[in-house]
């Protein structure tokens, strides 16, 4: 039977494949664990012999979890966010685009840590609420040693992946409370010899916040359509920019200036 779909590593190696079945879906991760992921939010984990906890633990909060949301009708991105004057500022972008090393920055620099990937959104009457997630952040190497103390202990190491996991609210302002979605950054690859920061259009904005969704059924018409709604309405809300800047550790500070700044232009047009 072939599979509903997969996502896969930038070298094109599966490392999701995802089958409908009866009554659930299973999201199977090669050599790691098998999940079934049930319509009524239940969740089994059939895991690979060998793997150790961390990596299960680790593979259902941040991928099977937000694809099991979804069937559930609640909207979630691939997004690092943080509580920023009073609002919550998201960061998308692929794998290896430097989320998780601008949230760490920006929560050193004393800006609350909402979450580090899986970002919920939530409508309260006219608000857009950005939910809280687990208190923890995972960084490569070289970010750990340029923005970490060389006494952070990282959690327990994950198998299939060399980014250490540490527990942010040890070492970072957490936010444990929603905030106001107020911005939303789509960052680029990286190429930029400055800072470059710019709104996206309503169509623009559509195409990258569907790119960056967590969807466990892509097929389902029922699920596209409510998506569609979703997505068109945070499009509308012209909070969506793209950000590029060179992958440096000391072009950061430039990084958040601009950020503040848009944020203050942002608030001053409401």
């Amino acid at each position: 039977m072939p599979p509903l779909h997969q996502w896969t590593l930038p070298d094109g190696s599966p490392w999701c494949v995802v089958h409908k079945l009866a009554g659930h879906y299973r999201m199977r991760f090669p050599g790691l664990a098998d999940y079934h992921v049930h319509v009524d939010g239940r969740v089994d984990c059939h895991p690979v012999p060998g793997v150790d906890a961390p990596t299960l633990q680790h593979l259902f909060a941040n991928q099977v979890a937000p694809a099991a949301l979804s069937l559930q009708q609640r909207a979630v991105f691939h997004a690092s966010a943080l509580a920023i004057q009073g609002g919550a500022v998201a960061f998308l972008g692929e794998s290896g685009r430097g989320k998780s090393t601008l949230a760490t920055f920006l929560a050193r620099c004393g800006h609350p840590l909402l979450t580090d990937d899986g970002l919920e959104l939530q409508q309260a009457g006219d608000t857009l609420l950005a939910l809280p997630n687990q208190p923890s952040i995972r960084l490569w190497e070289d970010s750990r040693t340029a923005l970490l103390p060389a006494t952070a202990a990282p959690l327990p190491a994950v198998s299939y992946t060399t980014k250490a996991r540490f527990h942010a609210d040890r070492l970072l302002p957490f936010a444990n409370a929603p905030a106001p979605l107020r911005a939303a950054f789509f960052l680029g690859e990286g190429h930029a010899d400055t800072v470059r920061l710019e709104p996206l259009s309503a169509q623009q904005a559509h195409l990258a916040w569907v790119k960056h969704a967590f969807l466990l059924d892509v097929h389902d018409q029922d699920t596209l359509r409510r998506h569609f709604h979703q997505v068109a309405a945070l499009a509308q809300r012209g909070i969506s920019y793209r950000l590029d800047y060179p992958r440096r550790y000391d072009v950061l500070p430039q990084v958040e200036a601009a950020l503040l700044q848009c944020l203050s232009r942002h608030h001053a047009s409401q």
